[in-house]
């Protein structure tokens, strides 16, 4: 057998692999057609505005390679997007990069910013989170260390309980806000906290934020960039957000997002990935420019996520311990008392009503005696309203069967 990197042995099955898995031995019940809510993948129709961009470039904006560092009308769009949404002004020549989604993204700035050299380098990441952190750390030689989750403010993570010796040793810091299962967004004073961990300690901070635009309250979602700038932070030292057009104008096939933040980070992370090969297509930039230029469709699809929440969360509520998220489209439901775990939970979903759920346990890790997903499941509320409340009737239907 050839020589393998011997950091692959040290990821773990993704999480729908698990499910997968999972559901192997189980026959849904056929009298029910099968309703998902296990996959976070947007289902709302694409525009089609974005679509007619994409299409109409095709001629032109296939017969070269494109850039890494993306045609300058993107960058220009995806500033001014910035500057409209968080009144966040930034360079788009040197504090901007397209990128083929966040996760792309997420994994190659770990590889950029971590010095494997370090034999104790640490990622520090919320617990529970998006896998991708934790592969990530691991591919750039790092350790991971899980941030405990406080389910009194919706599963936010505590960062005040991550011990002095950690932060001593970290070089990267993922903040997912608007989170992902939970919802929870980071409100200033932890921002104010982690820019001051970081000014001592010099790690990187990466923010996840491809939820921002899926919100329920009247304000938006604080950003990183926002956070650092209301701080008088304006250089957004060791800072950089991501962002995606996936979930904000439904096409997660895309793979279009951009990162901004630290020109100091900027520059070396756009010579890794002139390396990695990761040019976005000009008929993606151009369809891309397209859906960055317009919020119409964005209010629409939020509006679209509103109703749905507003019809299945309380019907939820009543036999779950549920309650609607900051952002997001996510319900992050602990499972009632009787169920042995969330896993069993779900098989028996799947059995009796032909409804997937993802196991909460599946997104975290066991840390400090503990896995803060276990008991807990998560609803990707991503298909039309009427077939997410039909879910939710079963749901109820299925609770109420068994108790």
């Amino acid at each position: 057998m050839p020589t393998m990197n011997p950091l692959l042995s040290k990821l773990q099955p993704y999480p729908f692999e698990r499910l997968r898995q999972l559901f192997a031995d189980v026959t849904p019940n056929p009298d029910y057609r099968p309703i998902s809510l296990g996959i976070g993948e947007p289902r709302h129709a694409t525009p089609d505005f974005i679509k007619q961009a994409l299409a109409g470039s095709l001629d032109s904006g296939l017969t070269g390679y494109p850039p890494t560092g993306g045609d300058p009308q993107l960058r220009e769009a995806c500033a001014a997007w910035l500057k409209r949404r968080y009144d966040v002004e930034v360079s788009p020549a040197t504090q901007i990069l397209p990128v083929l989604g966040s996760r792309e993204a997420l994994f190659a700035l770990a590889q950029t910013v971590v010095d494997s050299s370090r034999p104790d380098a640490v990622v520090v990441c919320p617990n529970p989170f998006y896998q991708i952190y934790e592969g990530a750390a691991f591919l750039a030689g790092a350790s991971p260390h899980y941030v405990p989750s406080d389910p009194a403010r919706n599963f936010a993570p505590r960062w005040d309980q991550v011990p002095a010796s950690v932060w001593e040793r970290t070089q990267l810091v993922f903040v997912c806000s608007p989170g992902n299962p939970t919802g929870a967004v980071m409100p200033l004073p932890e921002w104010q906290m982690l820019f001051e961990l970081s000014d001592k300690h010099g790690f990187v901070i990466a923010s996840d934020e491809c939820y921002s635009e899926i919100y329920f309250r009247e304000e938006a979602p604080l950003g990183g960039l926002e956070a650092a700038l209301k701080l008088g932070r304006t250089d957004f030292k060791n800072l950089i957000m991501l962002t995606s057009l996936s979930k904000r104008s439904n096409v997660p096939g895309m793979r279009s997002g951009f990162v901004a933040g630290d020109a100091a980070l900027i520059k070396p992370f756009l010579l890794y990935r002139t390396y990695h090969g990761s040019a976005m297509s000009p008929a993606v930039q151009t369809a891309s420019i397209a859906a960055w230029n317009d919020e119409a469709h964005v209010v629409e699809n939020r509006r679209l996520y509103r109703e749905k929440f507003a019809l299945a969360a309380p019907m939820l509520e009543k036999v779950m311990d549920v309650r609607l998220p900051d952002a997001g489209f996510y319900l992050w439901a602990g499972v009632p008392a009787q169920w042995e775990d969330d896993t069993r939970f779900a098989r028996e979903l799947l059995a009796q009503y032909n409804v997937t759920v993802l196991p909460g346990s599946y997104l975290a890790r066991e840390a400090a005696g503990s896995n803060p997903g276990r008991g807990r499941v998560r609803m990707a509320l991503v298909a039309e309203t009427a077939e997410c409340v039909e879910a939710a009737e079963r749901i109820v239907k299925f609770i109420h069967s068994n108790t």
